[in-house]
């Protein structure tokens, strides 16, 4: 049999970290901050107004993407909840032309290019500010008229994805700068940026608005796999 040892035992102290006060001082996190839907730091400055500009609303881009649709929306910021002033939709691009394909780079184009028109109309700028009228991709910035109302201004909201260089989110916003909102932007981010040498490829670019790139990549499958092609 073991024979009792001679050394006291070793007791180790655990510090409880949850105790009773640090549940009476938790604090909740907003609800959509708990449900991962909205960035609350991105929001403040997105919504955040001068002071002396009073109550002048500060116009935002919404654009969000679902498995089967992407969504654009222009909207301002109130205590009771935001006012969306203009929407569009992908799934009313069938009705336009654009049957398939509805959530790609080029169906973000449209959306943001059919939300921008929509806006134009509302408020009979459509006449004023036509846009780019030729798709080429290259930047372009709307400048103000002369003894007319100012184009309209807004600020791209992406929400929570990544913003890369090629994203979707940026297609949308070229749509609706194409279109004719005044978009604070630069190109570093669209597709045929290159980051390494700092050039611009406007004709990749355009190649992604047509959707050129998923033209070439079904062809490729085509002919290596036909059965992914299937």
């Amino acid at each position: 049999t073991p024979q009792p040892s001679n050394h006291p035992i070793a007791i180790m102290f655990v510090k409880v970290v949850k105790n009773k006060a640090y549940f009476k001082r938790f604090q909740t996190k907003f609800r959509r901050r708990r449900e991962g839907k909205t960035d609350f730091y991105a929001r403040k400055r997105l919504v955040t107004q001068e002071k002396n500009k009073y109550n002048t609303p500060k116009y935002r881009l919404i654009v969000r993407f679902t498995n089967k649709d992407i969504i654009c929306q222009v909207a301002y910021a109130r205590i009771e909840g935001d006012v969306i002033v203009c929407a569009a939709y992908a799934h009313e691009l069938p009705r336009y032309g654009l049957k398939v394909g509805l959530t790609n780079y080029a169906a973000a184009y449209c959306t943001g290019l059919l939300l921008a028109r929509r806006l134009m109309k509302k408020y009979n700028l459509d006449s004023l500010y036509q846009g780019q009228t030729e798709v080429d991709g290259e930047e372009y910035n709307v400048e103000a008229l002369d003894d007319q109302p100012g184009p309209f201004r807004a600020f791209l909201d992406v929400g929570l994805v990544r913003t890369t260089t090629g994203a979707r989110v940026f297609g949308a916003m070229k749509g609706a700068a194409d279109g004719g909102l005044d978009i604070p932007h630069s190109c570093k981010r669209f597709p045929g940026y290159d980051n390494d040498s700092g050039e611009f490829s406007a004709d990749v670019h355009r190649q992604h608005i047509m959707g050129a790139h998923v033209a070439n990549y079904m062809t490729h499958l085509q002919d290596e796999d036909s059965d992914a092609f299937q």
